[in-house]
Order: C-alpha cells, then sequence, then structure tokens
C-alpha cells in the first residue's frame, strides 16, 4: 500500500473554506497534508484518521514578521505547516478545541480583513493587467485585423479575467453584507 499521495487541485481565490473542508477530509480519510507545491498538487503521506480542522490565513506579509506572526499562532496551539502563494496553513486536533469549532479569525471583522488582503495582494494586480494589456490589445486587435488568431486569444484572456473577477466578487459582497447585516 502507498504511504504517499498527491492530488492535483484547484480552489479558486476565495475558495479558501473549500480548501480547508477537502484537507480536513483527506485526514479523516487516513492522509496528512504534507505540502502544496507547484500548480496546485496537494501532498498527504498515509497517517491514522483523525479529525483535524486546518486553517489558512492570507498575509503576503508574513514573512516580514514571520517569528510573531507564528508564535501569535502556536500560542493559540496551531501547527503552521508552510507558505504557499500568499496563504500560509495551520492545522489544529479537532480534539484540542474547546468544543467549539475554533477557527484562527476570532470575529467577521478580522476574516473581512483577510478577503481584503486577498483582493488587494491578487484582484488588484490581475486587474491592473485586465485594464492595461487585454483591454487595449483587444482594442488593437478590432484596428488590425491581419491577426484574428490573437483578437481571439484576447478575447479569451477577457472571458477568463471577468470570469475571475466575478468569481472572487460575489462571495466577497456577500460576506460583506453578511458581516454588515449584523
Amino acid at each position: 500500500m502507498k504511504n504517499t499521495k498527491t492530488e492535483i487541485r484547484f480552489f479558486s481565490i476565495p475558495a479558501w473554506k473549500k480548501e480547508e473542508t477537502y484537507l480536513r477530509e483527506q485526514h479523516k480519510a487516513g492522509w496528512e497534508f504534507v505540502l502544496v507545491s507547484g500548480l496546485c498538487l496537494y501532498h498527504f503521506k498515509r497517517c491514522e484518521p483523525k479529525d483535524v480542522v486546518y486553517q489558512l490565513d492570507y498575509n503576503p506579509d508574513s514573512t516580514a514578521n514571520q517569528r510573531e506572526y507564528l508564535q501569535m499562532f502556536r500560542d493559540c496551539g496551531w501547527e503552521y505547516l508552510q507558505n504557499y502563494v500568499g496563504y500560509s496553513y495551520f492545522r489544529k486536533a479537532a480534539s484540542e478545541m474547546d468544543g467549539t469549532e475554533e477557527e484562527i479569525f476570532c470575529d467577521d471583522a478580522s476574516r473581512l480583513d483577510m478577503l481584503k488582503r486577498v483582493f488587494v495582494g491578487r484582484m488588484i494586480p490581475l486587474l491592473a493587467l485586465f485594464l492595461t494589456v487585454i483591454i487595449p490589445q483587444i482594442s488593437l486587435q478590432i484596428h488590425t485585423p491581419e491577426h484574428p488568431v490573437m483578437l481571439g486569444f484576447f478575447c479569451v484572456m477577457f472571458v477568463l479575467y471577468l470570469a475571475m473577477f466575478i468569481l472572487f466578487a460575489i462571495p466577497f459582497l456577500n460576506y460583506y453584507k453578511s458581516v454588515h447585516r449584523k
């Protein structure tokens, strides 16, 4: 029987909760998360099935004050696993929690703050690329029709970027509204 496995999984920018659930379910099934690498390669090693809660925090600046940042989580009982494209991965056995579903975020405002950091760190650069490269290239290709393949390429990129923005905006706005309704 294999003692390690690697799976390819893609989680969109705002889908960190789905990723946490995926990692927890893998651990319950006897596969302990080791690391994520490359293009969405999740590495696991065989372990005793156990309920372990995984949490992600998006903090690209965590490396600047990494010692203090990690100590804060260790003091709360969270084991640090790795940083991957701005996300820090933590885990804690469910049995070590006080009977509640403990999270690394203590309130809705801190969760919303994380989403804002994701927006600034990920979406603003993509938006800048969208506005300064993709849209001007579509306009240029329309006015110089000798390269229809390039027009097609930039139209596909336009649709992909637009879908990415929408896929981030909807969960962000829904969460933002839920926090401000309270």
